[in-house]
């Protein structure tokens, strides 16, 4: 091989990514993958074969060689430890330099510092580049990049306004049959008026691009109430149940509480018995310190007679459990240092959303949440899991532990949540979890992370109400334009489909000089939004003269698919 590009990692990213490249921009590439068999080197074997595959358990210098890296265009290093991709990258870029290099890292500031110690590096996010689609999804409301000086983002059926003669993007969008949506149909090549008739003439199974200003989609969203005002009491009622449930555990809880409701039983006896409040207060509290004066067998009663023995008696024995109690309340909480645990949900908590896994993806969705002033609680077995330190420090409740997921669920006040988003690495899991929310809360929204396209297609069409969003498919095509030298602005979902919105400049030499706007439209691949003329300040989104060509350093807004995507760049090259 020469000219080729290789992937580094045995992980789902690995395998989109090794996907995209071969079929979608139609490159050679090869991969290096750990030694561990798992079911994407699996894949990745079956698309390259034995003779592009390297197997090693770690990237190592003979691996690398092994992969052609003298000979190689560029390569992508898409593990999920950032000190290994470091580590990993650097070695690549000794044996050769000027490799185009492209990181997968997590932490983002730490990231750009690599990308400038390591020469011709990019550093991507997989979870940050696909977290605004689960965070948008769950709230329904379109995502959105923005390009331009403009935010772009699609809108189905009745959404459309028709008002802003919206570009016409897929056409037959259909929940249950999604193999057969039309992306960029063929009306891409007619004029912007034909298309605004076209889409009024249609039915509502299609899909508009349309332009928002910035403030409309970069503000905080709305939350929506449910179950209506709470009163001053019940407020109240919530913060001393949110304090008893910081400070005690359940069985303390239990002992505590039970103590409590006999003590003031007892006491209400002994005021209703004609004693003054004040003194009646005295005396319980006297016993329940229990400095209680018995009365002396055979002589008249001191007390008020043998009801008030009985709440005496009543008092001064939950007494006995309540002061022990207390004590070990703050041994317990001095011993355990609750202070820097995550704090449990809320009992007043609605309106809120639920992130189950706090992996990276879960991590960066509620950092968006958050960002945004949704309410949000975590759910995580892994008490040691990468997101409970974050969410700790955004100050977001978690519910930790290996309980049953409906258990934890419940613990999270599911039944009052808007919508919950499952993203663990496990697809069963995730599906789990959202039948358990929708059981608890029929009219929850749900948001599941799934990698099989097939099982996403028949959760679609038994489930409403829910999206189905994958990590490595809508980062993938990012990390691919990286390695080819090009940056995609973002990333636009119909359903399950992507659509590639990206920057492409007309360099010296490149095919696009000289060639016609329409000409460079094409349906099902790409479809030019805007230009930037060159010596023009600002993008021109009418599309009026669309006979023009292109001169060298025009800038081109381009949506275009997958395999768009791809053949565009063979062209600008």
């Amino acid at each position: 091989m020469s000219d080729h590009f290789i992937v580094v990692g045995g992980n789902a990213l690995a395998y989109r990514l090794v996907v995209e490249l071969t079929a979608q921009y139609d490159a050679e590439a090869a991969a290096i993958v750990p030694a561990e068999e798992t079911p994407h080197t699996v894949h990745i074997t079956k698309v390259l074969g034995a003779e592009g595959t390297v197997v090693d358990g770690a990237v190592t210098e003979d691996s690398l060689r092994r992969a052609g890296i003298e000979r190689a265009r560029a390569i992508a290093f898409v593990d999920g430890d950032d000190r290994a991709n470091i580590h990993a990258a650097m070695r690549a870029a000794a044996l050769r330099p000027g490799i185009g290099i492209v990181i997968r890292m997590f932490n983002q500031r730490l990231g750009r510092h690599i990308a400038q110690l390591v020469a011709n590096c990019t550093v991507l996010s997989a979870s940050a580049t696909a977290a605004p689609a689960f965070v948008n999804a769950a709230l329904e409301r379109p995502h959105s990049v923005a390009a331009g000086g403009r935010t772009l983002w699609i809108a189905r059926g009745p959404q459309i306004d028709m008002r802003q003669t919206p570009f016409l993007i897929a056409d037959d969008v259909d929940r249950d049959r999604q193999a057969t949506i039309d992306m960029l149909p063929e009306a891409a090549v007619r004029s912007r008026t034909q298309e605004w008739m076209l889409l009024q003439e249609r039915s509502a199974r299609h899909a508009a691009l349309q332009f928002l200003d910035t403030s409309a989609t970069g503000g905080s969203g709305s939350i929506s109430s449910i179950g209506g005002p709470a009163s001053a009491t019940t407020r109240l009622l919530w913060r001393a149940a949110d304090a008893l449930r910081f400070f005690t555990s359940a069985k303390l809880r239990t002992v505590l509480i039970g103590a409590v409701l006999t003590l003031l039983a007892a006491f209400t006896g002994i005021w209703l018995l004609a004693r003054p409040f004040g003194w009646a207060l005295y005396e319980s509290l006297l016993d329940v310190a229990g400095s209680a004066v018995p009365d002396v067998y055979g002589q008249p009663s001191a007390v008020g007679g043998n009801w008030q023995r009985v709440f005496q008696v009543a008092i001064t024995l939950s007494g006995v459990v309540l002061m022990p109690v207390v004590t070990a309340v703050f041994v317990e909480g001095a011993a355990s240092r609750r202070s820097v645990r995550t704090r449990q949900p809320s009992a007043s908590l609605r309106g809120h959303v639920v992130v189950v896994g706090l992996g990276n993806a879960g991590t960066r969705v509620t950092a968006l949440f958050r960002e945004l002033g949704i309410p949000v609680v975590g759910v995580e077995r892994d008490p040691e899991a990468r997101g409970i330190a974050a969410a700790r420090g955004l100050d977001v409740p978690v519910v930790t532990g290996d309980r049953p997921i409906d258990d934890a669920l419940r613990r999270a006040q599911i039944g009052r949540a808007r919508a919950v988003v499952a993203v663990t690495g496990d697809d069963v899991a995730n599906l789990e979890a959202a039948l358990e929310a929708r059981a608890i809360n029929p009219g929850v929204r749900v948001v599941v992370r799934l990698f099989d396209d097939d099982f996403a297609s028949h959760v679609y069409k038994e489930f409403g109400n829910t999206a189905s969003r994958s990590v490595s498919y809508l980062a993938a095509p990012a990390f691919a334009a990286a390695m080819m030298g090009r940056e995609v602005l973002g990333t636009l979902s119909v359903l399950r489909k992507v659509l590639l919105i990206a920057e492409v400049a007309v360099d010296p030499g490149s095919e696009l000089a000289g060639l016609a706007q329409r000409d460079l439209d094409r349906p099902g691949l790409t479809r030019v939004l805007a230009v930037r003329r060159v010596g023009s300040p600002d993008f021109d989104w009418s599309g009026a003269d669309r006979g023009r060509r292109f001169q060298v350093g025009d800038l081109l807004i381009v949506a275009a698919t997958r395999g768009g995507f791809g053949a565009l760049l063979g062209r600008v090259a």
